[in-house]
């Protein structure tokens, strides 16, 4: 797929509206780093690590009666983790200092997963017509 570039250019964007966002990388459901706005180091391990804790956060959801979730925020000593649903085949991966505004990760964090759901369903879509 010849989409990365467009989420390259999505992450950019998501980066500058974010003050305090430290890193924002793109993964396929299967864990694999589809793009990357964050240092090379430990890209692939996270992109895994968050698909997971994700459908655990799905499943839990579920379990409780909550509906379906799309999204899982970690707070940690250096900050946040965030998560979001980027269509039905990808996941957004959000790094944030400790002082963020929580509310602006989340209200942009959820734009930009849907705009990079988008951007793969197309590349998907155009690859079936071929």
């Amino acid at each position: 797929m010849a989409v990365e570039p467009d989420v390259l250019d999505e992450l950019a964007r998501l980066r500058a509206r974010v003050p305090r966002l430290t890193g924002a990388l793109a993964a396929d459901t299967g864990g694999r780093v589809l793009a990357r706005d964050a240092a090379d180091e430990g890209a692939q391990r996270l992109a895994a690590l968050t698909v997971d804790a994700l459908l655990a956060a799905l499943r839990l959801a579920d379990a409780a009666g909550q509906g379906r979730a799309g999204e899982l925020l970690v707070r940690g000593e250096g900050g946040y983790v965030a998560a979001y649903t980027a269509g039905p085949t990808a996941v957004l991966t959000l790094l944030a200092e400790p002082r963020v505004n929580v509310g602006r990760l989340h209200l942009e964090g959820r734009r930009a997963g849907a705009r990079i759901g988008e951007l793969l369903d197309g590349a998907l879509e155009r690859l079936e017509d071929t």
